[in-house]
């Protein structure tokens, strides 16, 4: 399996962020063949870098590395993963959407700005990317994955796929707003994970999230969705890292 490996490439240790006043290291995992080949490729963008293939991570990872290689291995290499590490204590603020009454004005959109404005062309300047809608996925888990439906119910003609695990919906209520007025311009591919074992309020809000999707999939055709429960999953990068291979199969393969 170690031949399918990805390439992992830091494009930055301090990768600036002029739209938070703040820097981030930023890696591209790139398939296995990415320079035996002339091919262009799709791309996810993910959250929570820190945790995503580093496994002295302090709350465990994602493994995204291995995954890759196993669906490489399977014949499923096309795909670049982008990920983007978190501001630290600065995590919560960065990822949240809306203002909060705990956490005070939130500057998600500042960050999304950031990726729309500054690191997707840079990317797509810098390495072989499919760079249409139908080709560029956003993602992450928790505030990630909040931040990432977020990105991806305000951006309708730029992600054209959303891996949204576990979402901290409970710190941004109008998010379901936001959702009932999701208007996607073109095919939508949104897959949503929760576990059942997370606290009180995740499952029951995944699952409000889900039936607001399902209604507008009814009016409109253009949402294509999946909902995945794990019913003794925790909130934890264990379930995430197990969640992933079957997320991507079902977003690009």
């Amino acid at each position: 399996m170690t031949d399918f490996k990805p390439i992992i490439k830091v494009l930055e240790e301090a990768y600036e962020i002029p739209h938070l006043q703040a820097t981030r290291k930023i890696s591209a995992l790139l398939p296995y063949n990415y320079y035996e080949t002339d091919k262009h490729f799709p791309v996810l963008y993910l959250q929570d870098g820190q945790n995503l293939f580093n496994p002295m991570s302090p709350f465990g990872d994602w493994a995204i590395d291995q995954s890759l290689a196993k669906l490489a291995e399977q014949g499923m290499s096309d795909i670049i993963v982008i990920a983007i590490d978190h501001g630290e204590d600065e995590r919560i603020t960065e990822y949240l959407p809306y203002y909060h009454p705990r956490y005070g004005d939130g500057k998600g959109n500042f960050y999304i700005q950031f990726i729309l404005e500054k690191l997707i062309p840079y990317i797509n300047s810098n390495y072989r990317t499919l760079p249409d809608f139908q080709n560029t996925g956003i993602g992450g888990s928790s505030l990630g994955g909040l931040i990432s439906l977020h990105a991806g119910l305000s951006n309708p003609g730029v992600f054209g796929k959303m891996m949204i695990f576990s979402p901290s919906l409970w710190i941004a209520k109008t998010i379901f707003n936001q959702t009932e007025s999701f208007q996607p311009l073109q095919e939508s591919k949104i897959y949503l994970y929760s576990g059942g074992n997370e606290s009180a309020e995740h499952l029951p809000n995944a699952q409000k999230l889900e039936a607001i999707f399902r209604e507008k999939m009814v009016e409109n055709h253009a949402i294509d969705f999946h909902f995945s429960i794990n019913e003794i999953g925790k909130h934890a990068e264990i379930y995430w890292k197990h969640e992933f291979p079957k997320a991507v199969k079902w977003l690009y393969f």
